[in-house]
């Protein structure tokens, strides 16, 4: 019988199942729907802590709201870098969609003015993903604390320590932990991944159930990285493959009046590619920020629930 999510062991249990969902959700790793999932299991571990310190009977005026709050803080906190990453894809989807309707105009009605249109527009494009990326870079390295991601070991905390409060400080550990590694992976792959970032490097230790699908989870992630050369950059499934896609176009559109009627096949091709990517990159995009506007809202009833929990002791 698995264990109620609103008691220390079910809490621990979802924990455990949240990251196994996770980790076999998604063939696309770090695609906008792979994010999603990382935000909405962000979202169901946060409700469901407040759930289960109602539950618990903590005493009020004790030392474990402070310590709720400094991590509903941390996690507010970051997610406001996130959504200002995420935010700026819109002007990028905006050039996207120009260039495709440029090069949708050229290919209706091929000639040497339209085409130096198609090119313009692919250029500026190009010029607006560079923008982006460096604009993300900067946010990330001066809007984000050095702790923000850190992933602590659990062998620094004593057993006494994180029994805690009913158990509540060893839940708090385990949630602080895990969502700061989904915090890593929504920062690395929606706005700037610094490989410096956290400590994927196998130093820290984890106990209980969640342990095997975060290492999973975590070998993935470095795999991503060392894939792209172990560089810096956004690791968007999406908007890289947008990227590559846009070079490839612009090689076949300078190609076109050597062998128009070839090259116009495989432009069609490309294209249709490209305007279903841009379009995924929108609705994602979108419905990563309605997300994050949710936890926004989520956090401050949490804290609201707390607070009046404690009032009313």
């Amino acid at each position: 019988m698995r264990p109620s999510p609103y008691s220390v062991n079910g809490f621990f249990s979802s924990l455990s199942a949240g990251l196994n969902e996770l980790d076999l959700s998604s063939n696309s790793f770090m695609s906008l729907q792979f994010l999603q999932r990382a935000m909405a299991l962000l979202r169901s571990l946060h409700s469901q802590l407040i759930s289960l310190v109602k539950k618990l009977q903590l005493p009020a005026g004790e030392r474990w709201l402070d310590e709720y709050m400094d991590e509903s803080s941390r996690l507010w906190d970051v997610c406001h870098v996130i959504k200002l990453g995420v935010s700026g894809m819109e002007s990028y989807n905006s050039r996207g969609s120009d260039m495709v309707s440029s090069l949708e105009v050229w290919h209706r009605n091929p000639n040497p003015d339209l085409a130096l249109q198609a090119l313009r527009a692919i250029t500026l494009c190009r010029r607006e993903a560079m923008r982006l990326e460096e604009e993300n870079r900067v946010l990330a390295e001066t809007k984000l604390e050095p702790d923000s991601l850190r992933l602590d070991d659990e062998r620094a905390f004593s057993g006494s320590r994180l029994n805690g409060f009913n158990g509540f400080r060893g839940v708090l550990y385990a949630l602080r932990n895990v969502s700061s590694f989904l915090l890593l992976i929504l920062i690395w792959g929606s706005v700037y991944c610094c490989p410096e970032q956290g400590n994927l490097d196998g130093s820290a230790f984890y106990a209980g159930g969640y342990a095997t699908p975060m290492a999973r989870l975590q070998q993935r992630l470095l795999g991503e990285v060392e894939g792209l050369g172990g560089g810096p950059g956004t690791l968007l499934h999406e908007f890289r493959a947008s990227r590559a896609a846009t070079e490839e176009l612009r090689e076949e559109l300078e190609k076109a009046e050597a062998e128009p009627d070839v090259a116009a096949g495989r432009l069609k091709e490309k294209l249709e590619g490209l305007k279903d990517l841009f379009l995924t990159l929108r609705i994602g995009t979108e419905n990563l920020i309605g997300q994050l506007d949710d936890l926004f809202d989520e956090i401050v009833e949490g804290r609201k629930k707390l607070l009046d929990i404690c009032s009313h002791q």
